[in-house]
């Protein structure tokens, strides 16, 4: 929708207004400042007055913006040349090469790099960069230009303590994760903002290919602790049902009898988060219901039918 004080005469109808149109048209001369002068609405104001204000209108969603979440790069030089700001931030703190980096076009990253060389120090309200975005989303060639021509400092943490290791290992992307190690002195231990590891997020994600290289490549302890209540990868696992994740960790020597801080077991959390199959590989393979540091079995937090089913069937009656 047109914002808030655009002319009338700027607007297309339907409530689209001007930039938009022409955007989701693919007129570049729609979006540029016109060369004729005179007044543009009934406040006078001219065309040098709309290319001023071009990037005020459109300050938390640019056409600049819209236009880099496409590959098109003529569009994006004929808004820059006609005087689109590149550092200009939505509401959420990006700016047009965080936007690029997610959609990881090189030429478009080339390009704002060219014409505005400051635009990769940026940071969105959450503290993520683009290097975390792009990790994040598995753009391999974006993230290798990052790390030649930016100045990224390594393991840079966002207000989770997130780093852009974590972001790649907890999406499944190997090939980036290796590369931050590789160019980038990635730590594949640092902990986030509550003390959870790399594996720890890959458990939560059920990202086994990534497990299976920190593990197995890196030489990560697979029965590491994370977080306060001292949890293991096998913890994370249960509690979120992944039953391949939970077989992965115990083909890689996790201890299947590991306690948290609270004396739980995997199976206390499998139970509480009420998945069965989670609760039955467990059970099968030689884990045994106790009690925790309170007195409660894994068996009194069950309150699915299929978890209690199985449960009374391993254990009898529930307690």
């Amino acid at each position: 929708p047109c914002l808030p004080g655009t002319p009338r005469n700027l607007c297309k109808g339907h409530g689209i207004c001007w930039c938009t149109h022409a955007r989701r048209s693919g007129f570049v001369y729609g979006l540029l400042p016109t060369t004729t002068a005179g007044p543009l609405d009934d406040k006078g104001r001219t065309d040098q007055d709309r290319k001023h204000c071009f990037n005020h209108l459109f300050s938390f969603r640019t056409p600049l913006m819209m236009a880099c979440t496409r590959q098109n790069l003529e569009v994006i030089k004929e808004l820059v040349e006609h005087g689109a700001n590149p550092l200009l931030k939505n509401k959420d703190g990006w700016n047009c090469f965080h936007i690029a980096s997610r959609e990881g076009h090189l030429q478009v990253l080339q390009y704002l790099l060219a014409v505005s060389p400051s635009s990769w120090d940026t940071e969105s309200t959450i503290r993520r960069t683009p290097l975390h975005t792009a990790a994040m989303h598995g753009c391999f060639d974006a993230v290798e230009l990052l790390l030649e021509r930016c100045h990224y400092k390594p393991d840079s943490r966002d207000n989770c303590g997130v780093t852009p290791f974590m972001d790649a290992i907890q999406n499944g992307h190997v090939n980036i994760a290796r590369l931050l190690l590789e160019k980038h002195q990635a730590c594949p231990t640092a902990v986030d903002a509550l003390g959870a590891q790399p594996l720890h997020r890959a458990a939560v994600t059920a990202q086994d290919g990534a497990i299976q290289f920190l593990v197995s490549e890196l030489g990560v302890d697979v029965n590491g602790r994370a977080t306060a209540l001292q949890l293991t990868a096998l913890h994370y696992a249960a509690k979120e049902g992944h039953t391949c994740t939970i077989q992965t960790l115990l083909s890689l020597g996790a201890n299947i009898h590991a306690k948290d801080g609270k004396c739980r077991s995997a199976l206390h959390a499998a139970c509480a988060g009420q998945h069965a199959a989670a609760a039955q590989i467990l059970l099968s393979t030689g884990l045994q219901d106790s009690e925790d540091s309170t007195g409660t079995l894994a068996q009194q937090l069950a309150s699915s039918p299929a978890v209690k089913k199985l449960l009374f069937e391993v254990h009898g009656a529930m307690a």
